[in-house]
């Protein structure tokens, strides 16, 4: 055969390149959730769709993808909600995957993308440190809804659940019975964040979390929290920041009272609205 005749068979055996995708069934994310309710968004994905959609849309400038002649990409709005619900309900990848019509792979990219996505553009935005006005505006409503003057807000730790690592694994052992690495917050009387650390291991004490926190650092060194003193019960009090027991008492960290079994009624009233106000 000469060369010109091999050079058109291979030329006729080339087939112009086609897009190959898996057929899975998303009848769940294309039929039914476009009929949810606003409180069957709540239950699903904890958010209303108006939520959602406003998430999406700040999401966009670094999550959206465009499709080529050889993958066609997850729309952003399912890549989203593929988020919230793993993130939401903790199912696995693979039922995530199924309920959603997408691979494996699929579910950890979109996870992946979203939260590298809310660490550079939400995060910032939304988790930022209370200014004088705003220290303000969280005592005041704190006091309104549980009667603490001069608070401003509630701190606890979280374990978040881990795969075991390889090395040091029983540092992540949590008294749970699990690994974990802890989360430690700081919200105001709406739960919203303002103070947020992370990343130690489980096996560690509340106590000892906020000891290696910068909030431990900062507020330790008095020019963390604004000097607001006020008058209470004859003591000069400024604000400060509600704990459980597991905390050490600071003049900025109250914790309840230990129950002896010889508590005034002044002191179990506080304990009550410690208790209130972190639970909420």
């Amino acid at each position: 055969m000469t060369a010109l005749g091999l050079l058109a068979g291979v030329q006729g055996s080339l087939q112009t390149p086609s897009v190959w995708t898996l057929n899975r069934a998303s009848k769940w994310w294309d039929v039914i959730v476009p009929g949810f309710t606003n409180t069957q968004w709540l239950e699903n994905f904890r958010m209303s769709e108006e939520t959602f959609i406003h998430l999406c849309n700040k999401l966009r400038p670094v999550m959206e993808r465009r499709d080529t002649n050889f993958h066609v990409c997850v729309p952003l709005q399912k890549s989203v909600a593929i988020v919230l619900w793993k993130l939401a309900t903790s199912a696995e990848y693979r039922s995530v995957g199924h309920l959603f019509g997408v691979s494996i792979t699929t579910v950890c990219r979109c996870v992946w993308d979203l939260c590298a996505a809310a660490e550079t553009l939400l995060v910032p935005e939304q988790i930022r440190y209370p200014d004088q006005e705003k220290f303000k505006e969280m005592a005041t409503d704190i006091e309104n809804r549980w009667g603490l003057p001069n608070c401003i807000g509630a701190i606890d730790g979280s374990h978040i659940p881990i795969i075991a690592p390889e090395e040091y694994h029983c540092d992540y052992f949590n008294r749970k019975g699990w690994h974990s690495i802890i989360l430690q917050g700081v919200v105001d009387g709406k739960g919203l964040f303002w103070n947020v650390f992370t990343g130690l291991p489980g096996s560690l004490h509340d106590a000892r979390v906020l000891g290696l926190s910068t909030l431990w650092e900062l507020a330790s060194r008095g020019n963390h929290i604004p000097t607001n003193t006020i008058n209470l019960g004859g003591v000069n009090a400024g604000y400060y920041i509600l704990g459980d027991s597991a905390y050490p008492l600071q003049n900025w960290l109250l914790k309840p009272f230990i129950d002896s079994g010889h508590l005034t009624a002044e002191q179990q009233i506080y304990n009550i609205k410690n208790s209130r106000a972190r639970c909420c």
